[in-house]
């Protein structure tokens, strides 16, 4: 039987408060009355927040040394999507991104920010269900939600294995949850952030 990660449960406990916020975007899009529209600028609010946060774990110091950044890539997999429901490429180079994310100055503080997008993926099976019921022609723009297809809960456990080796001190484990709350608090603003859609939304 897996064991269950002590710093993952400690991360889930702590920051709580930030989960309804942060999940309700992807509540949005399983709902009976989900719009195509409603998925691009889905697509384009997490774009603007993973691009930013996989280029700031890429320059982390160390970050490589404790986890696979390339198997948690995938920024370039909304671009995939975003084309494939009709973006056109000066579109694309052109999409915000929430630039108050930059690199972190050790690999605690990017995996504090890391949980918070992994988090999002126990979703994505839920979603991609919605979407291919709703919305069957978006089925060849699922490259994003099916990233982690079937194995995301291996990869949610591989994460608390990571974080339970790293964060072995009480002031480790404090750096972690501070940096998971900013992580929230980011995302949470950003996805709150105005910004004009896709002209392919209309």
């Amino acid at each position: 039987m897996e064991q269950v990660s002590k710093v993952l449960l400690r991360l889930e406990l702590e920051t709580r408060a930030h989960h309804p916020d942060a999940d309700e975007p992807w509540r949005q899009l399983q709902r009976s009355t989900i719009t195509r529209a409603d998925y691009i600028r889905q697509l384009v609010s997490v774009y603007g927040f993973e691009a930013p946060l996989e280029a700031a774990c890429a320059y982390t110091p160390n970050l490589r040394l404790v986890i696979d950044l390339r198997e948690r890539s995938r920024a370039g997999k909304l671009v995939q999507d975003l084309l494939a429901l009709g973006a056109s490429a000066s579109e694309l180079a052109q999409l915000p991104q929430c630039l108050p994310i930059a690199p972190f100055t050790a690999p605690i503080e990017a995996l504090g920010w890391m949980y918070v997008s992994e988090r999002a993926t126990l979703q994505f099976d839920a979603v991609r269900r919605q979407l291919r019921a709703q919305l069957p022609e978006t089925e060849t723009a699922c490259a994003y939600l099916s990233a982690y297809d079937g194995v995301a809960a291996a990869r949610w456990q591989d994460l608390g294995r990571v974080l339970d080796g790293v964060a072995r001190t009480d002031r480790l484990l404090g750096e972690l949850v501070a940096a998971a709350h900013a992580a929230f608090r980011c995302l949470i603003a950003w996805q709150h952030d105005e910004r004009v859609p896709l002209a392919s939304t209309a």
